[in-house]
């Protein structure tokens, strides 16, 4: 068997140890005496180690064999010293470089400069006899009767049963034949060592192993890995075809349960069945039988939508789990005292939104502690559902923004008149830190002030379909609330029309529609307003802003309330044509270029409908971050 073929897996479970590592480390620095979180962050670095050594990743196994004797030596004392914890958050840094070295198809980097360097006289250096790194080969074909234990060891019979949906059984089992032989010398398995090079399904291990541990810490060491569903220690000759209930797979990586493939199956089965029935019933004219169909067919693909976001959707920590070593490492330098606390870290969001949001997450906290929190407070990320949407929250009880310097530093900046300045509510001038380059920071630090990467986080936030809110009051601290839509393939849509066009509007722009008279609308200035309870809202012709042609309108108009930086906007259309859940298709180039449109999608008639973002094409028509958005009513 190739190893190479299963390098993805390894990077990919390397770094889920990696994450969890980083924030266990964080954790045992404010209680050293810890158990249980001294035992996991030994079974991460000894699972890096097995897996780095089966991989013949030898600068990765050896660092992490290294880390994995101080956690031995930890266990044994019960502690972890304080002066032990930077050393343990360089070695899961130099980790993290080799994984970077690693999945760009580098040689390995050197690690013996931190193997040599001298650790800490608190801190223990153990290396316990018997925990090889790897099993001989040639100590995996001896047969158990001809070997007898040495004193203090017994020779276990050991058999683990694999998942039934376990990615690459084969190599599973390889990497479990390296675990279990670091904890005492293997004689035999079945399937052997060769075999498993060879790849092939394997639905259980079993060998002979010589060792000091019991089986309860057999078990507790196999237990805690991936795939593995049980372990016994007499040999079990029930049929592998009849498993016992698979383990759910709450994995923080993105693979498809064997639970839900049964279940694409069985809808597609489903869909073919609905697809003979309504060609049958076209065919004979049977126009009751081709409606039914119809409706079973939008029930079993909104089933299919459902479970095809499953496959694709990950928990929040697979980004958040860097964070508390991120506030830690920026208080140390700054010499600030804060708190981290994250909140609904189990919330799902879409694989391609949680990649696209892990930069802009580092902006916010690090603005919040470096810009935020003048000298100790406490640092909030939270995030939940509400409908369709994830509101992601990051916020500080710091000092907060005041009003008063950001309207001073725009006008200096240029970005605003002083008249605009004067007139712009504070919310719409807390927006004006998302502007490239504007801080209110009175001195340039190695973080600067909510300037510095926060153009990035509403690019981002918009970029996906959402949007970013921002409140603050001086003394009281500040709050960034990102509203994101769970999934950005297929979304639901406001389909609208004007001047004879099709345009379709995500519902997450969209607060509300409303069909008004023309008594209803005010002038205010060269402004067409309407006033809906306290808020005046100001009302735009969609035809004016796309420069399309005129067209004969109805007695009532149209409205889609929409929002830009905290303020209501009407577009005025031609006719609200419905929703409707659509496939969000990209644009290539120079239609990617089109202010304005985030995509485009193709209905069932055949039709091209754009998509387009209300908010930068405000922005667009605009001008000015800050400006009011001019138009008027069609």
């Amino acid at each position: 068997m190739d190893m190479t073929k299963y390098r993805e897996m390894f990077l990919s479970e390397t770094r889920e140890h990696l994450n969890n590592m980083s924030r266990l480390v964080i954790t045992l620095e404010k209680d050293p005496s810890d158990r249980e979180g001294i035992d996991s962050l030994f079974r991460d670095v000894h699972s890096i180690k097995g897996m780095a050594a089966s991989m013949g990743y030898a600068h990765t196994a050896e660092l992490a064999h290294h880390l994995e004797d101080l956690m031995d030596g930890f266990r044994k004392s019960g502690t972890v010293p304080e002066t032990a914890v930077d050393r343990l958050l360089e070695g899961v840094d130099l980790l993290e470089g080799l994984l970077e070295d690693l999945g760009a198809e580098k040689p390995e980097r050197e690690v013996a400069d931190f193997l040599s360097s001298n650790a800490p006289a608190a801190m223990p250096q153990v290396h316990s006899p018997g925990r090889e790194m790897l099993p001989s080969a040639a100590a995996l074909n001896i047969e158990p009767e001809a070997v007898s234990a040495t004193p203090g060891e017994e020779m276990v019979q050991v058999t683990v049963h694999l998942a039934a949906d376990a990615a690459a059984p084969a190599a599973r089992a390889l990497l479990l034949l390296r675990e279990l032989g670091a904890i005492g010398t293997i004689h035999s398995s079945k399937p052997d060592e060769e075999m498993l090079r060879r790849g092939g399904p394997v639905g259980r291990l079993i060998l002979w192993l010589q060792t000091k541990n019991t089986e309860a810490q057999i078990e507790r060491l196999v237990s805690g890995m991936a795939d593995v569903e049980k372990i016994s220690f007499t040999e079990d000759r029930r049929s592998e075809a009849h498993p016992s209930a698979r383990r759910e797979d709450a994995s923080r990586t993105v693979r498809v349960r064997t639970d839900l493939l049964d279940r694409f199956i069985n809808l597609t089965g489903e869909l073919i069945t609905s697809r003979y029935m309504l060609q049958s019933a076209s065919r004979e004219e049977q126009w009751p039988m081709i409606r039914e169909g119809l409706d079973q067919l939008n029930r079993l693909i909104a089933d299919l939508h459902h479970h095809v976001l499953q496959v694709r959707m990950m928990q929040l920590k697979s980004i958040t789990g860097h964070l508390p070593r991120l506030v830690r490492d920026l208080c140390r330098k700054s010499g600030k005292d804060i708190q981290l606390r994250l909140e609904g870290e189990e919330v799902e969001l879409d694989r391609a939104i949680l990649e696209e949001l892990a930069d802009p997450l580092v902006h916010m906290v690090r603005n919040a502690v470096d810009h935020g929190i003048e000298n100790s407070g406490e640092v909030t990320v939270t995030a939940r559902r509400e409908k369709d949407l994830v509101l992601l929250q990051v916020a500080d009880n710091g000092r907060g923004m005041d009003a008063g310097i950001i309207r001073k530093k725009a006008v200096e900046k240029g970005l605003l008149s002083p008249a605009q300045a004067k007139a712009l509510r504070e919310r719409d001038l807390l927006q004006l830190v998302c502007h490239p380059g504007f801080s209110t920071a009175e001195k340039v630090t190695e973080t600067s002030g909510r300037g510095v990467g926060m153009d990035v986080v509403k690019s981002a936030a918009e970029s996906l379909g959402g949007t970013l809110e921002i409140s603050s009051e001086p003394g009281r601290g500040t709050s960034i609330l990102l509203k994101l839509p769970l999934s950005v393939a297929i979304i639901q849509v406001l389909l609208v029309e004007c001047s004879g066009h099709t345009l379709a509007i995500p519902i997450t722009r969209v607060l509300r529609t409303l069909v008004i008279s023309r008594e209803e609308i005010r002038s205010s200035g060269r402004q067409m307003v309407l006033r809906q309870g306290e808020d005046v809202i100001s009302l735009l012709s969609l035809r004016k802003i796309l420069r399309l042609p005129a067209r004969p309108s109805a007695g009532s108009i149209p409205v889609v309330i929409t929002e830009i930086h905290g303020r209501k906007a009407g577009l005025v259309v031609d006719r609200l044509s419905g929703q409707r859940e659509v496939f969000v298709k990209s644009l290539a180039f120079p239609l990617d270029r089109l202010s304005g449109i985030s995509g485009a999608t193709v209905l069932g008639d055949g039709s091209v409908v754009f998509i387009i973002d209300p908010q930068s094409l405000l922005e667009e028509l605009a001008g000015s971050p800050g400006a009011r958005p001019p138009g008027e009513h069609s």
